[in-house]
């Protein structure tokens, strides 16, 4: 009945019921989102802000849009929780500018190459040992996750997740803002086909079936940190295609 009834219509029974029901969400949003993240940020400061995301979720939901409630209320919940992650600002300064860095390096030797750069050219490129590198990517896994989503602002749209289908975003009804996020999902499907297929596996799994990082290394029979370190590589090389389709 959840699904079906506009919540301007629920009594608050029927609202208190309906985040009860969903509440499952914050917790496995949190996973999805803090793989990586170091052991002093409060994942329960993450739960809080994710709680504040559902609810928002549920006072906000339009079933005439044609999406479930539990769609929608992801993509706020997520983007909750990563506006959380912003404001805490827990990144240490020196680690946002190493992934500044490989991001700038990415898009350096893609420019120069004309294709995606393997690992071993963006290692080389670094000057730093592969064990620095995939150190780096881990630590970085965060950070990735965060730089990606701010690219929705050249869509005209700067709440929704660039990687989801259903956004909360405050221009995403408008005509022309619509027609800019249809462009700018074309690109990025251009800019995935970039990537290697482990990556786009990766990719596939943790946006599309919305798995968390461990879930998807029991699927691939890798690590947790080892399928972090495949998804900030592929950030930065989907942030570097991506910003060259947009300028080009």
């Amino acid at each position: 009945m959840f699904e079906t009834a506009g919540t301007a219509e629920l009594s608050q029974l029927e609202r208190e019921q309906l985040i009860t029901a969903n509440v499952d969400l914050v917790r496995y949003e949190v996973d999805r989102v803090a793989a990586g993240l170091p052991e002093q940020v409060d994942r329960e400061d993450l739960v809080s802000a994710g709680m504040i995301g559902l609810i928002r979720a549920v006072d906000r939901y339009d079933p005439g849009r044609g999406a479930s409630f539990r769609t929608y209320a992801c993509t706020l919940t997520r983007g909750a929780i990563l506006d959380e992650l912003r404001r805490m600002d827990w990144a240490p300064r020196g680690l946002r500018g190493r992934y500044r860095e490989l991001e700038a390096v990415v898009a350096q030797l893609r420019q120069r190459l004309g294709r995606q750069p393997d690992e071993t050219e963006i290692i080389e490129r670094l000057g730093i040992t592969s064990a620095e590198y995939h150190k780096l990517l881990q630590d970085a896994s965060t950070t990735a996750l965060i730089s990606l989503e701010g690219l929705t602002e050249a869509a005209g749209d700067a709440h929704a997740p660039i990687m989801s289908t259903f956004g909360e975003g405050r221009a995403e009804w408008v005509p022309h803002a619509v027609v800019d996020r249809a462009e700018l999902r074309r690109l990025l499907a251009q800019s995935i086909r970039e990537l290697s297929e482990r990556e786009q596996q990766v990719i596939s799994l943790y946006y599309q079936d919305e798995l968390t990082m461990r879930e998807i290394g029991m699927i691939l029979d890798v690590t947790e940190s080892r399928i972090c370190q495949i998804h900030t590589q592929a950030m930065a090389r989907l942030r570097a295609a991506l910003q060259a389709r947009l300028s080009g």
